[in-house]
């Protein structure tokens, strides 16, 4: 069984084509990714499997219903946009947003202090949401969305400007939620993130597919070209060889494509310097991200990079 079905799904906005003739399949049970620069249509293609906005053409299955509205009652949705009503108090917010997914009063209650204690907010109960920190505010409202039990939950964003320990549980918490068979659908420019949590992961750039599969099959497609390099004298002696056509500097070690053969690069380098790390691997998904989309890519990667950094 597939959670979400699209076939032949188009989207567009006057002369802009958001999402052109998309087609994809969410298995039960997985945490499907996606992925694509700023403006490929990752948050159109969203907000039509939640029936926001509807496809131009083509068709959207959602948990085996045609008509996404007969779902919306089994779907959480966390949006890249937050927003939580500022005046109300932590548990009556929870409780109202309980109560548009159909949970009564006492399960809200019951579930949203349980999630509460689990996040270390339980204090903050009784609190208006204004009075709480931007990190305490994102977790009640993924608390929010993930209150009413929903077989899928939607998240947009979800680490988005999360310091390094509120991230964590976050991550932790949608780990859990997919062992208990939840499936879940998360959009992210964190690809060091997206390998390490999707079962499958899906590439949209200019509103077209370019990947769909597991990171095994992704990364099969692309080859060995790929070495993982640490020397002395570092990126600049890398840069150096000609077979070398771009050095990604991921901190302790380079991410190198290479040319030909690469261990004509190592004993290059040998002959020259200390290599203290030579490794042919697979490419990265932050590699592979920018060889779709290029400059544009990288430049959203590294403005989000920058932005998460500055929180921590």
């Amino acid at each position: 069984m597939h959670a979400v079905s699209i076939a032949s799904v188009t989207k567009t906005y006057g002369d802009h084509v958001a999402v052109s003739d998309l087609s994809l399949e969410v298995p039960a049970g997985a945490v499907y990714g996606f992925i694509g620069p700023n403006g490929s249509g990752k948050t159109t293609t969203l907000r039509m499997i939640l029936n926001i906005i509807r496809p131009d053409t083509g068709s959207i299955e959602v948990l085996g219903a045609r008509d996404a509205r007969a779902a919306n009652d089994r779907v959480g949705y966390l949006p890249e946009e937050r927003g939580l009503y500022k005046k109300m108090k932590v548990r009556h917010l929870l409780a109202y947003y309980g109560s548009l997914k159909g949970v009564t009063s006492r399960q809200a209650r019951e579930r949203g202090d349980a999630w509460l204690d689990r996040f270390d907010l339980g204090e903050a109960a009784d609190r208006k949401v204004e009075a709480l920190s931007k990190g305490m505010a994102q977790k009640v409202q993924f608390i929010a969305t993930v209150l009413s039990e929903p077989e899928l939950v939607i998240l947009d964003e979800p680490f988005s400007g999360l310091d390094p320990v509120n991230l964590d549980v976050i991550r932790q918490a949608v780990v859990e939620l997919n062992r208990r068979g939840t499936t879940v659908i998360f959009s992210t420019h964190d690809m060091e993130m997206a390998e390490k949590m999707c079962d499958r992961l899906f590439m949209i750039f200019r509103g077209e597919k370019v990947l769909d599969g597991t990171l095994d099959d992704i990364q099969e497609r692309y080859g060995t070209d790929t070495v993982r390099l640490r020397v002395d004298g570092g990126r600049e002696l890398i840069e150096q060889h000609p077979a070398v056509q771009r050095v990604t500097d991921l901190g302790q070690y380079q991410e190198v494509r290479v040319q030909g053969d690469p261990q004509e690069l190592l004993a290059a380098l040998a002959g020259r310097t200390r290599v203290s790390l030579f490794e042919i691997a697979r490419p990265s998904l932050h590699d592979i991200f920018v060889r779709i989309a290029g400059p544009d890519a990288e430049r959203a990667v590294e403005e989000t990079r920058a932005a998460d950094a500055a929180v921590s």
